[in-house]
């Protein structure tokens, strides 16, 4: 694994940066502001997204995420999963939630790429997909997800409640996680694209959130909900010894990019603290040994390579993604490193420069907020670590609870 950012990607990457400096800063304190408005300016900023996409054998994007396709060429590849957590991690420099907004862009679109099959993929290329996992008894255990899937001819029907569905109400479809057996446990789990006006698809409730406040956040219950058979995502077959792990394959590929959120999140509140802490008299000098620096310059030091640890971790999950490695421990441990990493340097940076920071003057209040949910959804730290213990200790999720 090359450690610098490959040379085909470092256009799209200047590109995105120039995206979240000089379009999402701008409209980060406005849509924070004014939560459950759309910001409609990102219409354009998706339709452009698409156009350079149309015909590029490397995408980028969400939808890019996905395994390298079987008749790949061998070799080492950099692709679509890399690609996507370097333009996440600048547009995330942005703003988060003006990301999660964008249509075509949410964490449905990663999971369809992951898991779907080639025929679905292209069905659903231009549909903005939600994820929706989390229900009123089921949060950070997916395998206890109790929403039904009872097939009847050439239809599901889904019955059921999901919460806290990232753009739920806003996206053309949701990428809905069910059950077709529940006394099958986990390998009976499969995931569901519900389009938006399903009959039986009913948005309940928009919360009323912390932080990433551009972004809506839905509840959504399914009462005789009939989905396509054609819309189940992947095979139907219910494989007893491969068990939770072809759903499981979505969190291999949708955690870096949370991850990859966190990195780009965490860079902008070193940056801007940065430039506060310079007018306010430290030098930045790295020459200079840290027992001699100002205390506030040694934190900023350590946070920065608490933020490198991050990303580098995150770049080896979507890189071992790209090429067909067993990536379920490093995509938990580039999300627990990066979940934690990201509410330490936030806080922190805001801690280091003071009143200055605590007030909406600043946008370092608001990237304090925005970061505790990227610790939160696609499995809290809690479960990423219990994950990673499992996969170190070759334990199965009976063994080690």
């Amino acid at each position: 694994m090359y450690l610098e950012t490959p040379r085909k990607f470092r256009a799209l990457v200047s590109q995105a940066h120039q995206v979240a400096a000089n379009y999402l800063r701008p409209l980060s304190r406005t849509y924070d502001r004014a939560e459950h408005a759309y910001p409609k300016e990102l219409d354009m900023l998706a339709a452009l997204l698409d156009g350079m996409n149309a015909g590029s054998p490397d995408a980028v994007g969400a939808g890019a995420a996905g395994k390298r396709s079987e008749g790949t060429a061998d070799g080492v590849r950099n692709g679509g999963n890399l690609s996507a957590c370097l333009a996440v991690m600048e547009m995330c420099w942005g703003d988060v939630g003006l990301l999660l907004s964008m249509p075509r862009q949410g964490l449905g679109n990663a999971a369809i790429a992951a898991v779907a099959n080639e025929e679905q993929r292209q069905r659903f290329a231009s549909v903005w997909a939600a994820m929706a996992i989390t229900e009123p008894g089921c949060g950070s255990d997916s395998a206890a997800i109790r929403t039904t899937a009872v097939r009847d001819g050439d239809h599901y029907v889904l019955n059921g409640e999901k919460i806290f569905v990232t753009a739920g109400a806003r996206a053309d479809a949701v990428v809905v996680w069910a059950t077709l057996d529940r006394s099958l446990g986990r390998a009976a789990i499969k995931s569901f694209v519900v389009e938006k006006g399903t009959p039986g698809m009913t948005v309940t409730r928009l919360e009323k959130k912390l932080g990433i406040k551009a972004s809506d956040t839905a509840s959504i219950s399914f009462q005789d909900c009939r989905v396509p058979a054609a819309n189940l995502l992947g095979s139907p077959d219910i494989d007893t010894q491969k068990g939770f792990a072809g759903v499981m394959e979505t969190f291999d590929n949708t955690r870096p990019l949370v991850a990859a959120m966190a990195v780009g999140l965490a860079r902008a509140a070193l940056d801007r603290s940065r430039t506060l802490l310079k007018q306010a008299g430290c030098r930045f000098d790295r020459q200079r040994p840290l027992l001699v620096l100002q205390h506030a310059e040694a934190c900023w030091h350590r946070y920065e390579a608490e933020w490198e640890a991050a990303r580098l971790l995150t770049l080896k999950a979507a890189w071992m993604a790209d090429n067909r490695m067993p990536n379920s421990k490093e995509a938990s441990i580039a999300k627990a490193k990066a979940g934690r990493m990201v509410g330490e340097v936030t806080l922190g940076c805001l801690a280091l420069v003071g009143p200055q920071g605590y007030g909406e003057d600043e946008l370092l209040e608001k990237w304090a907020r925005d970061a505790k949910i990227l610790d939160i959804f696609e499995g809290t730290q809690q479960i990423q670590q219990l994950i990673i213990a499992r996969r170190l200790l070759g334990k199965s999720s009976a063994e080690l609870k």
